[in-house]
């Protein structure tokens, strides 16, 4: 998933307190989410959750299946119409497109944060400081 997230620990944290398993590393672009579980259907239960969580920014759901990639907006808890895939991965850095076609793993990503395993304290006081920082700002 693609998002608008500035901190990739911010985005685990938030995966972390809603029991959503994702791997998120930063970009360039914003924080993205690699879904643990590629079961059918978890893909678009971690967006919808997580587009609830970030009610007021972008997320988009890039999958790959069978040698077919789509991309779905999602916001607010609800798929918010398709996109072409080819254009959301023009402007993302190479390291996406890389993950998505198997040529890279998330743990070749620089930054990774997981929400497996983030304990609910942890996951809160990220989320604090963040808040925090960007009260500063």
């Amino acid at each position: 998933m693609l998002t608008k997230v500035a901190v990739a620990q911010g985005l685990a944290a938030a995966c972390a307190l809603s029991k959503v398993p994702v791997d998120a590393a930063p970009t360039e672009i914003g924080a993205v989410a690699v879904c643990r579980s590629t079961e059918p259907g978890e893909p678009q239960r971690a967006a919808q959750v997580i587009s609830q969580l970030l009610a007021n920014t972008p997320v988009v759901l890039v999958e790959q299946r069978a040698g077919h990639m789509t991309a779905t907006r999602w916001s607010r808890g609800a798929p918010d119409g398709e996109v072409p895939a080819v254009l959301m991965l023009d402007g993302a850095p190479p390291e996406i497109e890389q993950v998505l076609l198997g040529v890279l793993t998330v743990a070749d990503l620089t930054g990774v944060v997981s929400s497996v395993g983030m304990s609910r304290w942890r996951a809160t006081r990220l989320l604090a400081a963040a808040a925090r920082a960007a009260r500063r700002r």
